[in-house]
């Protein structure tokens, strides 16, 4: 063999071994994961979602990628962040809220979609039930509107003088509609009148507590949103500014010096994210399994007492800031 043709022959050779070599290796699978909240505010979920991947036996850059995306409490920036990974073509798409859930819905019939943190999946029509949601999409529920109510007991036991609350909502959120329901059929049980307190983005935020202490709002029901837990610390500081004692959705809220909370144990849900991606069929790429619910736990204070198995249901968690 001559030398002009043993080096282009050679060079052949070793481009077939090199994509031989490439074919071999395992393709690592790769997971769109999209926040609805900041990255500066919320880092401890996805701390949580590595530890998660961790408990499963998954090695993040080895066995499983993550695209992660965040909307930063923006809804209209939503579909376009699902988009994106649609168009990336990842293998599983996860969504964090309601708008989120939504938005992959609409965007992806084939890509298998997990939802965390949305709040009534089959009120929403992602689903068509817990027990069997049928399509693309399963994941794991907050359950919560009907703990708004729970929450106005709550508030009105702490302050048993208040007439009149405000709820702070986002009119971009469609499961606010719900929550309000729910909210307004306590208030009336209470004797308590309702006041909405809209906010879309946080440049509203000064403006809606400066109303609500002058339209005399004796204290605040913070509906659960990416939007105002982005900004909880934010949040917290104009509450004390105009002195309204307020009840929030998540711990968050206390541990930076809110009053109360009443809700799900966010950080454990998204811990939980990928026990749905093992009930994924990626043949079919089409969800399997029921769609989950939160964890329950009791917390006041520094302690805590976590329910998981004794009431599936009873998705709260209590939480109330010391000192």
């Amino acid at each position: 063999m001559s030398k002009k043709v043993f080096g282009p022959a050679l060079g052949a050779m070793l481009l077939a071994l090199s994509f031989l070599a490439e074919a071999q290796q395992p393709r690592v699978p790769r997971v769109g994961y999209i926040f609805a909240t900041t990255s500066s505010e919320a880092p401890d979920l996805l701390k949580a979602v590595r530890e998660g991947l961790r408990e499963l036996g998954y090695v993040e850059g080895r066995t499983i990628a993550l695209e992660v995306r965040w909307a930063e409490g923006r809804y209209e920036r939503l579909p376009a962040l699902v988009a994106e990974l649609v168009h990336v073509r990842v293998d599983v798409l996860v969504v964090a809220t309601t708008p989120g859930a939504l938005a992959a819905k609409s965007a992806t019939s084939t890509i298998p979609v997990v939802m965390v943190a949305v709040g009534d999946p089959v009120g929403s029509g992602l689903v068509a039930s817990l027990a069997r949601p049928g399509g693309n999409l399963t994941g794991l529920s907050l359950l919560n509107p009907e703990l708004h109510g729970k929450r106005l007991e709550l508030l009105k036991q702490v302050l048993p003088r208040v007439s009149r609350v405000g709820a702070l909502t986002n009119p971009g959120n469609p499961i606010h509609a719900v929550f309000w329901k729910e909210t307004e059929a306590a208030a009336q049980a209470l004797a308590l009148q309702l006041q909405p307190i809209e906010v879309r983005g946080p440049e509203d935020f000064a403006g809606a507590f400066a109303a609500a202490a002058s339209g005399h709002d004796g204290a605040i029901i913070a509906f659960d949103d990416p939007l105002t837990l982005g900004y909880s610390t934010q949040i917290v500081a104009l509450a004390a500014k105009h002195r309204l004692p307020a009840i929030y959705g998540f711990r968050e809220f206390p541990e930076v010096g809110g009053l109360m909370s009443y809700g799900a144990n966010r950080r454990d849900l998204y811990r939980r994210t990928y026990h749905g991606l093992r009930r994924q069929d990626p043949q079919r790429h089409q969800a399997c399994g029921p769609t989950g619910r939160a964890a329950h736990e009791v917390r006041v204070g520094d302690q805590s007492e976590s329910r998981q198995a004794d009431r599936p249901d009873d998705s709260a968690v209590g939480s109330v800031s010391g000192g």
